[in-house]
């Protein structure tokens, strides 16, 4: 008997150096690593450099990656905290920097929603440093609305900056 696997887009992002594994860059390209031993990875995006937002501090280093679970939403998410805590993230500010963070933007079951897990992730269109990443390697991932991943992407380009 086989067991159903599940595609996730997991969010990637670091703003805070780690002892091993050097400048949040290092983390996140780590992070990546930790992500293909734990899970399968069918892809990772380029990594994107973007300034803090929310009072988090220090720039960040972000990225995308696709995985393939055989984990409902609830178990990846203590896993992806698992890995967190792995990285030696703690608790605190909530918009403080941070060694790790991992989100769930999305998984292959649709939409999903329980008291401590939205899925897809609810501000996934508003954040360029999650909706470009994903579309540079899922462009046709399913956002919601009839919207993909590209079509997010784009409306975020054409976006004017706030003064």
């Amino acid at each position: 008997m086989t067991s159903q696997t599940h595609l996730y887009a997991i969010a990637i992002g670091s703003n805070r150096p780690h002892g091993r594994h050097g400048r949040p860059a290092g983390v996140v390209a780590a992070a990546i690593a930790a992500l293909d031993h734990d899970f399968t990875l069918f892809d990772a995006a380029p990594l994107l450099l973007n300034p803090a937002s929310g009072g988090a501090g220090r720039d960040f280093a972000n990225s995308v990656a696709v995985v393939e679970s055989p984990l409902p939403p609830p178990a990846m998410l203590a896993a992806l905290k698992q890995l967190e805590r792995d990285f030696g993230r703690r608790g605190g500010r909530r918009w403080g920097s941070r060694v790790l963070d991992l989100d769930i933007l999305g998984w292959d079951g649709g939409r999903w929603r329980s008291r401590t897990l939205v899925i897809p992730h609810p501000r996934l269109a508003e954040r360029p440093f999650m909706a470009l990443p994903l579309a540079a390697i899922a462009p046709s991932w399913p956002i919601g609305g009839g919207l993909t991943a590209r079509h997010v992407a784009s409306r975020l380009g054409k976006r004017r900056p706030r003064p």
